[in-house]
């Protein structure tokens, strides 16, 4: 099937793509030999399962049906990530950029046209390399590749050939407002955007239906190669992990730690974190969204770091809790006992064969907390202090592609509104299915009230791991961060053995 990238390759080879600066607008087995072997479009991802996804989306579609999908705007204040959808789709990294694609009857089941910027040698002057027409479409399979100002006529072209048109826009307005939804032009770049605004109004409502939820089903279940990525950015930031409890000492501020574990990852060949870290000392870590990181750390607190890198298009999504002093102190020690005791119980469930559901796992996990807390001390019955207070949020969220936005996961009502580390169309009644990455995160933040235990007040803890699912077995991506007590204290006090930096 890809013979022709290959022919293409060679081809491309020859004419020194391999010297600096590159002749494309992102890393190519060609020009980064180091970073993509020659059966990947991008780092870790092979070009059969770009071609798979196209496939698989296509063919959960209508006959008649245009799939149209666009490249993330630039903001000058972060590093450029392209958007998830589009990469999943394509790999295509590089901005004004969109793909169409026509579901046919075809062997190939579908006719993809990759929209791009092609070369300018002035722009590149300032920017870096772009990708040619030509190389766009060996590279990335297109059967046909155009400026990206051709988008709107090309599109509009199509229109009255097809019913269905999958498409997403941009910044969608509250339900029954009566604005127009902002132009998918609006996200590319170009004199011709004004001109071609009113394309996407001019499909009609009963041609135009949400592209995500058909690309979340696809997200929702991880290849092989999908799978070895998540399980490299988990490793990245489990040793960060591991490093910043050791880098910890009173005295250092919040920020300074978050400081660290971005290093950490950089070093190690993340490209990003993958959302705004938490690092909660003391009684901030009863502040779920605490993202502040600008106090100072005093000995006898713990600390929580909620943090992850970006690996490869991948995220990774970690928390863990430690004693500032290297040693937990007794009430320390019962209530993090208690909230890792009800993980393993979580993570052990977490398998197509139990049949469980994100919704099923979160009350299951509120009558194992609700257990636990009452063996060390607490006296919870039915009045939903668990629930409202100690344990406002869900145990457990999708993982995969990951996101330049990010907040706390929210109670089991309202998160999922925005995409965080995966597709925001997720059926949480839905049983998990064996190829799944979810997160499993218990935790319990104990407020200065008469309610609760007066030695565990101002005790925050979150214990969170990445678990990918299987047919009998769960697999903890993020095993390498330590969470037992021992663990934990030894990789606080230095005497567990890591790697140098």
């Amino acid at each position: 099937m890809f013979t022709r990238f290959r022919r293409a390759g060679s081809r491309l080879l020859t004419r020194g793509a391999a010297t600096k600066p590159s002749d494309f607008g992102q890393p190519t087995f060609l020009s980064h030999p180091h970073l993509v072997q020659p059966h990947e479009l991008t780092p870790g991802i092979p070009i059969s399962d770009y071609e798979e996804r196209r496939r698989n989306l296509m063919d959960l579609l209508p006959e008649k049906s245009l799939v149209v999908s666009v490249s993330s705007p630039i903001k000058y204040i972060y590093k450029y990530r392209q958007a998830s959808d589009f990469w999943y789709l394509t790999g295509f990294e590089e901005p004004d950029s969109a793909v169409i694609l026509e579901k046919s009857s075809s062997s190939r089941g579908y006719k993809m046209t990759l929209f791009c910027g092609g070369k300018n040698l002035a722009k590149e002057k300032w920017d870096g390399a772009s990708t040619s027409l030509s190389s766009a479409k060996e590279i990335f399979n297109a059967d046909d590749t155009m400026l990206i100002d051709n988008f709107g006529s090309h599109l509009k072209s199509l229109l009255p050939k097809y019913h269905h048109v999958f498409v997403d826009l941009p910044n969608p307005l509250p339900k029954g407002s009566r604005n127009k939804p902002k132009s998918l032009l609006k996200y590319l770049a170009g004199p011709s955007a004004t001109e071609h605004d009113g394309v996407i109004d001019s499909i009609s409502c009963s041609m135009r239906r949400p592209l995500s939820p058909e690309i979340g089903k696809l997200r929702s279940i991880k290849s092989t190669a999908e799978q070895t990525v998540m399980r490299q950015a988990a490793e990245i930031s489990a040793q960060a992990h591991a490093k910043t409890m050791r880098f910890t000492k009173p005295g250092l501020s919040e920020a300074s730690l978050a400081a660290h574990f971005e290093y950490i990852c950089a070093l190690r060949g993340s490209q990003r974190l993958a959302y705004v870290p938490v690092v909660a000392s003391g009684p901030n870590s009863l502040i779920l969204h605490y993202t502040a990181n600008n106090q100072l750390i005093e000995a006898d607190e713990l600390v929580l770091i909620d943090a992850g890198c970006e690996y490869n298009g991948y995220a990774s999504d970690i928390t863990r809790t430690f004693p500032v002093s290297g040693t937990f102190s007794p009430p320390q020690r019962d209530l993090y006992s208690a909230i890792l005791s009800a993980q393993k119980q979580m993570i052990a469930l977490c398998s197509a064969q139990h049949g469980y559901s994100l919704q099923d796992l979160h009350r299951k996990s509120c009558s194992v907390l609700k257990e636990e807390l009452n063996q060390i001390g607490f006296n919870l019955g039915n009045e939903g202090d668990l629930e409202r207070i100690l344990y406002p949020h869900s145990l457990s969220h999708p993982i995969g592609i990951g996101s330049l936005l990010h907040g706390f996961k929210g109670s089991p009502s309202d998160c999922f509104v925005v995409d965080l580390h995966e597709s925001a169309h997720v059926d949480r009644a839905a049983p998990l299915r064996a190829g799944m990455v979810i997160t499993i995160e218990p935790g319990i933040y104990v407020p200065p009230s008469a309610n609760f235990p007066s030695h565990f007040h101002n005790i925050g803890i979150r214990i969170e791991d990445e678990v990918l699912t299987g047919e009998e077995h769960p697999v903890v991506l993020s095993v390498s961060a330590p969470k037992e007590i021992a663990d934990v204290e030894s990789a606080c006090q230095g005497v567990l053995g890591l790697e140098p930096y």
